[in-house]
């Protein structure tokens, strides 16, 4: 079943190769495609993510205030979260329904070599060999190594910028601080892995991301946007009315005729 789910996947990707004539092309595209088809399950998990964000330190306060006290504290973070309208599992559950498709794409780019199906993977005159790693690549010399460490860059750095983004307007200077250090150790780990990825897979996931990015900051803009707006109609709501009274100008009493 999983072998027949890949071969469809990769039947797919074959089907844009024939209009665009590239492989590398035809990943970009199903790449765009994924992204498209996962996009409401990801605005759903960037608008939570906000949401935490935005009770964070609500949160830890709560944690401060019944350090003591775990089930106080289960208590009252269960109070947070139900008027705040925010459920943890929110920002799992998009993830986890994503997982086997890009699971299959990931299995079937890193196969590519193994399909005798076609054997000239390339991404136009950028990259000569999508089946290739960094490793390889630097082995048959530094001009064709260059493509690759780019894709190693986007691959590594892309994937953990959202997380930073989020944390630098964080008020919190410990957790900001603690999440950037985590983001670096991540990158480098990433760099590792994709030193003997093929390139296919950095593309895909290097595109997935950056496309990710962008939509992450959209969902984001919406959420201020609605926050602002939510904050002016308090706020017109609570300015008192202001009534113009505009005062007669009093008749001068007739004077008697002696």
């Amino acid at each position: 079943m999983w072998d027949w789910f890949k071969d469809w996947i990769f039947s797919i990707i074959q089907f844009f190769y024939g209009f665009c004539h590239d492989w590398g092309l035809a990943i970009i595209i199903i790449t765009v495609l994924f992204r498209i088809l996962v996009a409401p399950l990801m605005h759903k998990q960037a608008k939570s993510n906000y949401q935490m964000q935005k009770i964070q330190p609500k949160i830890q306060n709560l944690q401060k205030r019944y350090a003591n006290d775990p089930q106080r504290q289960q208590e009252e973070m269960q109070k947070l979260y139900a008027e705040a309208k925010f459920n943890p599992l929110a920002g799992c559950l998009p993830m986890l329904l994503q997982m086997p498709i890009f699971v299959a794409l990931f299995q079937v780019l890193r196969e590519m070599g193994q399909r005798e199906e076609v054997q000239d993977y390339c991404f136009y005159n950028i990259v000569p060999n999508l089946v290739m790693t960094p490793q390889q690549a630097l082995e048959v010399g530094f001009g064709t190594f260059v493509p690759y460490v780019i894709l190693m860059v986007i691959f590594a750095g892309a994937t953990f910028l959202p997380m930073v983004m989020m944390q630098l307007k964080s008020e919190n200077t410990q957790q900001r601080n603690q999440t950037l250090i985590m983001g670096g150790v991540m990158s480098l780990f990433m760099l590792w892995i994709s030193w003997s990825s093929p390139a296919g897979v950095l593309l895909f996931w290097g595109a997935s991301s950056l496309i990710g990015i962008a939509q992450n900051q959209i969902t984001l803009a919406m959420c201020r946007k609605e926050d602002a707006r939510k904050e002016e109609e308090q706020v017109i709501e609570v300015k008192p009315v202001e009534v113009n009274v505009t005062r007669k100008e009093k008749k001068k009493r007739p004077t008697k005729k002696k």
